[in-house]
């Protein structure tokens, strides 16, 4: 196992328990607006980003990969569209937590290393042997025992699986600098976030700095920027089916958070849901291992 192999593994890991434990964060703020919490996310990550780029003494680098984007249109084209999909991401988690559908917010996130594989498929080429194959289908029933059972159409999870995954995606073809990839999309971004506060600060209806909630908010911008940065670095190191599912790890702490700490009610079908899909889970890792014994660089697939 090569050392960027091993660093992907670290940081997909990594930014998938800090996604994990998101709700927390997200429950202190619950009195804001959702809308209003996502054009503060979007200023305040690209605020600090830019301190990021600054004092990592990544100027530089970042400069020579705009120069780059430039050069290439459709690169930049790219970036931008992974910059509006994040956002749509961003903003339909926010609105489903604050909102009560947290169970829809957590089959979203079981659904989306579903998608990534398939684009994986699709896109990357990726091939999967029968362990890896049975494994996904231990997946596949978990998540549609869930959906079943729940017995309404899952449009927020899947809306959460499939703007994930595509943002995966485009972070694994685009090659550009974790730290300029997710400056460059709040860059883009930030315009839309600015324009909407302005909006709901001339209709008299922004909150922000009339509540306790406020103080809390302004950590939005790291809270959002370091497991993308996390992320983006893993993606581009490991295969895009091996980052779909070290990301059951986030809708898995959700659970436990919603069980233990949020006293949600945690029923049989989600017990079921959540085996199937642990049971994938193990089957793929044993699966990896085997290969990396045989493969002293299983990064490349």
């Amino acid at each position: 196992m090569n050392s960027e192999f091993k660093k992907g593994i670290l940081f997909a890991f990594s930014a998938y328990i800090l996604w994990g434990i998101l709700p927390i964060y997200w429950d202190l703020i619950e009195d804001i607006g959702a809308f209003e919490i996502l054009a503060f996310r979007i200023i305040l990550s690209m605020i600090f980003m830019l301190l990021v780029v600054v004092f990592t003494k990544n100027t530089a680098p970042f400069k020579r990969d705009v120069q780059q984007l430039i050069t290439n249109p459709i690169q930049l084209v790219a970036i931008i569209v992974a910059g509006y999909v994040i956002t749509v991401n961003w903003g339909t988690f926010i609105w489903a937590v604050t909102n009560g559908h947290v169970l829809q917010s957590s089959l979203g996130y079981y659904i989306n290393p579903l998608v990534s594989i398939l684009l994986a498929l699709i896109f990357l080429k990726e091939r999967f042997n029968k362990f890896e194959w049975i494994a996904i289908g231990f997946a596949v029933i978990g998540v549609l025992y869930m959906t079943i059972k729940v017995g309404v159409f899952p449009g927020i999870s899947l809306l959460l699986a499939f703007s994930f995954g595509i943002y995966g995606l485009i972070k694994k073809i685009v090659p550009i600098d974790a730290i300029s990839s997710i400056t460059i999309e709040c860059i883009v971004t930030a315009p839309a976030g600015i324009i909407y506060l302005w909006y709901i600060w001339q209709q008299g209806s922004l909150t922000f700095g009339y509540n306790s909630s406020s103080f809390w908010l302004i950590f939005s911008g790291a809270i959002t920027a370091i497991p993308l940065i996390l992320f983006s670095a893993g993606a581009r190191r490991i295969p895009l089916s091996l980052t779909g599912f070290i990301q059951y790890v986030g809708p898995t702490i959700m659970f436990i958070l919603g069980v233990f700490l949020f006293k949600e009610p945690f029923s049989m079908d989600q017990f079921v849901t959540f085996i199937f899909i642990w049971v994938g889970i193990i089957i793929y890792s044993t699966s990896q291992y085997i290969k990396i014994k045989k493969n002293k660089n299983p990064a490349i697939n």
